[in-house]
């Protein structure tokens, strides 16, 4: 993680195809907005060339863009005798599934699973669950399902950036800089809030989760989360209706992704609040909220904003920092799923693999295909 930097396609995982400029790129997203898997982006560079220069400045070439040399994530946990085989039972079964429920609703209708369902099974989605279930394997298997089913369900396909947009044009969402772990740094300042109350709202906070998911380096699999209440005003921040429901999609399907919520400027009003939500909140995530304390503990000053601390001077300009940060997550998501055709669109594949680590792929691992499975169009 110390070296880490934006993945870049490997000459063994280049397509034959010509890797397109960025102009060429462009072009064609006006034709088709969608990038089909098998278009292979060589750089960020070429996402950013387009780009105004604050923009990339001030997401991408800063140092604050990427972990300081010494933040890493902790060393993944080798699994017990145990634990392996009850990953092994979890993998097995969701290898069986063909259909996924497309309503949580009793006795719902099945419809084929996608292959971005099946991305979405990795090795350490599994282990996510399989934690979050204290080793359940009927319990996480359960929660799993549950899980693309919530997805289809919630309706992922319409949570565009041009929907979202609204929602974080005074910047009430930033996701900038990284944590002592190497954990992106999810923002959210309710003094900022814009809109009435409405399910976009939890929308766009979903929608950013995904984003900094996007942003995560290999082996990193949690978020910092920081909340600045500072000039707050009552009916700014989230009504108690709107915390139960985020709490409900955070802990059923974003299990282990929560590093450190670190929550400061907290007014009376809001203590209150806390307290009310308290008993809705699992006792492994209120080990992981920290209130008032001193961020720059938690976060490296040069990659902490000034607004709570630290030495980052940062103006959230809307027309530049969203179309920057689309760009960059889209980059990061193709070339993942690059990766996973080409590791032979396996359910269990590695996530660190996936993010351009050192391991290979789960079919190299097994002396497969090792890595060259022919592409072919996911759903």
């Amino acid at each position: 993680m110390a070296d880490y930097a934006p993945p870049t396609a490997s000459p063994a995982q280049e397509s034959d195809a010509p890797v397109p400029t960025a102009a060429a790129m462009k072009a064609q997203e006006a034709v088709t907005p969608s990038i089909k898997p098998t278009t292979t982006v060589s750089t960020t560079e070429d996402i950013i060339s387009d780009l105004p220069s604050s923009a990339a400045d001030g997401l991408i070439k800063k140092p604050f863009a990427l972990p300081l040399e010494n933040a890493h994530p902790p060393a993944p946990k080798e699994l017990s005798s145990s634990e392996q085989s009850k990953y092994e039972a979890a993998l097995k079964t969701v290898s069986s599934w063909t259909t996924v429920p497309t309503t949580s609703a009793k006795n719902s209708p099945t419809a084929p699973i996608t292959d971005d369902e099946r991305m979405f099974l990795t090795r350490e989605c599994l282990l996510r669950y399989l934690r979050a279930t204290k080793w359940n394997v009927s319990e996480a298997v359960a929660r799993l399902q549950g899980t693309l089913t919530w997805r289809r369900e919630y309706g992922f396909e319409k949570l565009t950036p041009d929907y979202i947009s609204i929602e974080n044009e005074t910047g009430k969402q930033v996701i900038l800089g990284y944590d002592v772990q190497g954990r992106p740094c999810l923002y959210l300042i309710p003094s900022r809030q814009n809109t009435d109350k409405s399910d976009r709202q939890i929308e766009h906070l979903v929608f950013m989760l995904e984003r900094v998911i996007d942003l995560m380096g290999p082996d990193q699999e949690t978020l910092a989360l920081i909340v600045n209440f500072n000039d707050t005003k009552n009916g700014q921040s989230a009504t108690i209706g709107q915390a139960k429901q985020t709490l409900h999609i955070l802990q059923n399907h974003y299990p282990e992704r929560l590093g450190r919520a670190l929550v400061i400027h907290l007014p009376i009003i809001i203590k209150g609040f806390f307290k009310l939500i308290t008993p809705f909140i699992d006792p492994l995530t209120r080990q992981k909220l920290k209130f008032n304390e001193d961020l720059r503990q938690h976060v490296p000053p040069s990659q902490l904003m000034k607004l709570v601390g630290g030495d980052v001077e940062f103006e959230y300009d809307h027309s530049v920092y969203w179309p920057a940060l689309n760009k960059l997550t889209e980059l990061r998501r193709q070339q993942y799923k690059e990766r996973w055709i080409r590791g032979g669109k396996r359910i269990g594949e590695y996530e660190n693999y996936l993010k351009g680590g050192s391991s290979p792929s789960l079919s190299q691992q097994e002396g497969g295909t090792n890595g060259h499975a022919e592409p072919s169009e996911a759903s």
